[in-house]
């Protein structure tokens, strides 16, 4: 390819792709209605950041070898519309990634839940032993300036293989298209109402994405979830079906240990939702020859992926993660009411998905906060109308999650005074989100220091 133009350039894995096409000596042009950080300062810099936002149909002409369809972008957009007209070739962007590596060993890492982290660890283990491989990673993992590598040389990728459709032209799930020769399912619960109606059509993607590893390939699931295991255990011929669990572990003064044959690791992450992500990587890893020794070794310097229970400060205690979804959610609670058993945990959620704000889904939130001191749950009236959602009362969110002490916020202003009011010295902040809170920055539940 010579020339590319990437339409909703401004995505976390698009623009990255347009990085990485640009490295390659492709001629690479963009467009979106709207670029947020850090995607914005990442194209501005390489010279990528579109000369005026919106979609214009006159960037698109028949020079063009390709032109990348992100999801955010619509079936309806110009400049979709005249690359049609035009004859140009459209793909989205898990189908240029796969036309990238096809010659190359695909390792392909599904779930509802610990999907990016998986990712990030096998990724994390194989630089750390100085393997050659290309990926496709779903946030910033510490060690990686970029989230997508394509270099004609590697023998092997591995991605994180969304189920999420692939574009407003392709309801495929996006981990159909990568055609795995191992495949990962770290889980299934239900999300993405938008796309997938009820829980039976969701879970009948996995399905799609087990039923699709070749003969001779591998299949990697948890023993842990009853539709993982439905999905995983299913009889097909000539593939490798691998369970893995909860490995053993022991928490002593707020760290969290990994005990194996050989002795044990101190880890960097906790919880025991990421406990098995690393049993997960684990198997992984030894499908594609990496000795277990090794294995242990590389993961003991694993700092995790950009807000998966990322530290942010330490007087009051300070994590942010992604969770938004009910399983991450409660997995998440969970795993810090472990690791600081003795401390007060305030643990506050943003409702920001489109699934997260519908109030026939939101019941599947019942219990989710429930292992917290505290629990506080934030909306955004904007983002409701933005998605074209009706409104949200306080009271239907309180009994969607089963708790009555539950103080829920539509000003984000509000609940960063109420957490500074509840938080001590020896309080666990835990701030959940796919979104930013309305771009507060979580600094300000500390005066600002960072440690």
């Amino acid at each position: 390819m010579k020339r590319v133009h990437l339409i909703a350039i401004g995505g976390a894995v698009m623009h990255y792709i347009a990085l990485m096409l640009q490295r390659k000596g492709v001629q690479v042009s963009g467009s979106d209605d709207d670029i947020f950080e850090p995607s914005a300062g990442r194209l501005k810099q390489a010279g990528l950041f579109p000369d005026k936002l919106g979609w214009y149909p006159e960037r698109i002409d028949q020079s063009l070898d390709a032109v990348i369809l992100g999801m955010h972008a619509k079936a309806d957009n110009p400049e979709l519309l005249r690359a049609k007209e035009l004859g140009v070739t459209v793909l989205s962007f898990p189908e240029f990634i796969y036309q990238q590596c096809l010659d190359k060993h695909r390792v392909v890492i599904g779930g509802s839940h610990g999907k990016t982290t998986i990712t990030g660890m096998v990724a994390h283990v194989l630089k750390t032993l100085g393997r050659k491989f290309d990926y496709v990673l779903g946030a910033q993992v510490d060690g990686f300036e970029f989230m997508v590598k394509l270099e004609d040389e590697s023998p092997l990728i591995v991605i994180e293989g969304d189920e999420y459709p692939s574009s407003p032209l392709d309801p495929t799930p996006k981990f159909l298209h990568y055609h795995h020769h191992i495949g990962v399912i770290s889980g299934i619960a239900w999300d993405h109402i938008n796309a997938y109606p009820n829980v039976d059509v969701y879970v009948q993607q996995f399905d799609k994405f087990a039923d699709s590893t070749p003969k001779g390939g591998s299949l990697i699931f948890t023993e842990d979830d009853d539709f993982a295991t439905i999905v995983g255990r299913k009889e097909r011929e000539d593939v490798q079906a691998i369970e893995y669990g909860l490995p053993k572990y022991q928490i002593r003064q707020g760290v969290t240990f990994l005990m194996h044959k050989n002795g044990e690791v101190a880890l960097n992450v906790f919880g025991k939702h990421n406990l098995r992500n690393i049993e997960c990587a684990r198997q992984v890893c030894t499908r594609i020859g990496v000795k277990e020794e090794d294995f242990y070794k590389a993961i003991s310097s694993y700092k995790g992926a950009k807000n998966r229970l990322e530290k942010v400060n330490g007087n009051p205690l300070i994590f942010r993660d992604f969770a938004h979804a009910p399983s991450k959610v409660r997995a998440t609670v969970q795993a810090v009411r472990e690791q600081f058993p003795d401390q007060k945990l305030i643990a506050c959620l943003e409702l920001h998905t489109y699934s997260s704000l519908n109030r026939h889904f939101i019941q599947e939130y019942q219990g989710s906060l429930q292992e917290a001191d505290v629990a506080l749950v934030y909306f955004d009236p904007h983002t409701l109308a933005i998605k074209k959602l009706p409104p949200l009362t306080n009271e239907e969110v309180i009994k969607a999650f089963g708790r009555a002490d539950m103080s829920v916020f539509d000003s984000a202003d509000l609940l960063f005074e109420k957490i500074k009011e509840l938080s001590q010295s020896e309080a666990v902040i835990l701030m959940m989100s796919s979104g930013s809170f309305n771009g507060k920055s979580l600094t300000e539940l500390s005066g600002g220091s960072r440690n």
